[in-house]
């Protein structure tokens, strides 16, 4: 079903796609991923706690020298970035225009990252020795690759154990390998389709994500990359770090997009209030223990602008693609934050004993990737179902001109209503009274806040507005109603005047 957004500028739209962007995968060891987990590995391997340095630094040597030959194999360098204001992604870039993108090892690069560690402790009081857990600095190589299913990604490997990996990957890049795979014309600029030949047949392919193919191509990464974690006999525990999940909107021309998009921003920041941002992101609005800080911001870039809003770990924004492409995003770092019915199991292995489901928040596991689809489409249809509210700029455009420039009715002529006139910004301030809006106002009601004026002048005041769509007539009485028009005119010219334009003028 498509949103009001999308039927509401349907003819200036190419189509839409919906499909996970960046995502950050954790790879960690279970039994060796805490102190005691350690310890009890090292008592069964028969290593005292004492020489925990020298187990580990074998494993790190034997890290080093993989690393190495594998470079040579691969016929890559290993590049050593000394400073964390450089930026990863340049650097690959500039071997990606030499390289080329077959798919294969690209580029190795280290750097002195901190990572978890143990370090041995002695309890003289107790006469115990044991492991602490700790956080250190040490050597991490970054494996950028391009893979016939991920695209390009990287894998992070510390050259400590326990070995904690780091895997990303792009969705769109992962999709437009799919595409490849079922013979589907496409143009992806950077991490942006802005032409699918068959968009419904991308959505179906992007919905039906395996992740049990994603989980297997870790795993083999992990082998390839850091082949020392074999020493625990344990395989990989993936859990998902950073999520972003975009819904992509293709103009057919910039010409269609760039008006629509800068009447967006402005409106968006003036009218999206904290409870509106709670319901986008799946919640009840701010209340009790959903009581997380919203902040909203707008960023200039050398792309353009993009408007943020944030709410905990969770944010949705809206920007542009090359002025090619409106984009919604909804992105993650937590996916705890977001609910969903689900199996639920208690931490001691127990069932409820109401077997079935329950709402429960969304686990950190690798398998919630497909769990968090509908949940994130649900995300980016409610923030583009409230963009659907606003008139596209043309249509607002000609409403202003008929309400600020003078028309004729009726033989007669009505001139236009000037929001900065006093006489004006005073009858728009009476008619826009809370008690008006329940049960309308006659011309009694009126006159009495404008004492100033006769029956007849207010007579033609109402006449006026009712002309320029401003005001209703119940049938039958001599009741009046602002229209939805007149409301939204009013409470917007007074919000502009109040917020913009008298502090900008107060120096």
């Amino acid at each position: 079903m498509k949103n009001e957004f999308i039927i509401k500028h349907e003819s200036d739209i190419a189509g839409s796609l919906s499909c996970f962007d960046r995502i950050i995968i954790k790879g960690t060891l279970p039994l060796v991923s805490f102190a005691k987990g350690m310890a009890s590995f090292l008592l069964k391997a028969g290593v005292l706690f004492k020489d925990y340095a020298k187990f580990a630094e074998a494993l790190t040597l034997d890290l080093r020298q993989q690393t190495i030959a594998l470079a040579a194999k691969e016929g890559v360098t290993i590049e050593f970035v000394s400073s964390p204001k450089v930026r990863k992604e340049d650097l690959i870039k500039k071997v990606l225009d030499q390289r080329g993108y077959a798919p294969g090892l690209v580029h190795i690069l280290s750097a002195m990252e901190t990572c978890p560690s143990y370090q041995y402790r002695f309890d003289k009081a107790s006469g115990k020795s044991y492991l602490k857990q700790v956080t250190t600095k040490c050597l991490h190589y970054y494996f950028y690759f391009i893979d016939e299913l991920l695209g390009l990604g990287y894998l992070r490997v510390p050259a400590y154990p326990p070995f904690s990996l780091q895997a990303y990957f792009n969705g769109h890049n992962w999709l437009a390998n799919k595409l490849d795979g079922q013979g589907i014309s496409y143009t992806l600029e950077d991490n942006a389709f802005t032409h699918i030949s068959d968009y419904t047949a991308a959505q179906k392919i992007a919905d039906a994500l395996d992740v049990q193919q994603l989980h297997k191509k870790f795993d083999e990464l992990a082998l390839k990359f850091c082949p020392p974690y074999k020493t625990f006999s344990q395989t990989y525990h993936w859990s998902i770090m950073q999520v972003e999940y975009a819904t992509g909107i293709v103009f057919k021309d910039d010409k269609s997009l760039r008006p629509v998009y800068e009447a967006l921003l402005r409106l968006v920041m003036l009218t999206v209030m904290p409870d509106d941002v709670a319901v986008f992101l799946g919640r009840k609005g701010i209340h009790g223990r959903n009581n997380q800080p919203v902040e909203t911001t707008l960023k200039t870039r050398q792309m353009g602008q993009r408007i943020k809003h944030r709410m905990g770990s969770s944010s949705i924004k809206i920007y542009d693609k090359f002025s090619k492409a409106l984009r919604i995003e909804t992105t993650t770092n937590n996916t705890t934050e977001f609910r969903h019915y689900r199996s639920v199991v208690h931490r001691d292995g127990s069932i409820p004993i109401a077997i079935g489901t329950k709402v429960a928040p969304v686990v950190k596991n690798i398998y919630s990737l497909k769990d968090l689809i509908p949940i994130f489409k649900g995300c980016n249809r409610r923030y583009l179902t409230f963009l659907s509210a606003f008139e596209p700029p043309l249509a607002g455009q000609k409403r202003l001109e008929k309400i600020t420039e003078t028309t004729q009715a009726n033989k007669r002529s009505y001139k236009g209503f000037n929001f900065f006139d006093k006489e004006d910004e005073r009858l728009m301030l009476s008619v826009a009274k809370g008690d008006f809006t329940i049960r309308g106002f006659q011309n009694k009601d009126l006159k009495k806040l404008l004492p100033q004026k006769s029956s007849g002048q207010v007579s033609r005041l109402i006449a006026r507005m009712k002309v320029k769509g401003l005001l209703k007539k119940v049938a039958g009485t001599y009741r009046y109603y602002l229209t939805k028009l007149g409301q939204r005119i009013i409470l917007t010219a007074l919000k502009l005047k109040e917020l913009f334009i008298t502090p900008q003028l107060s120096f």
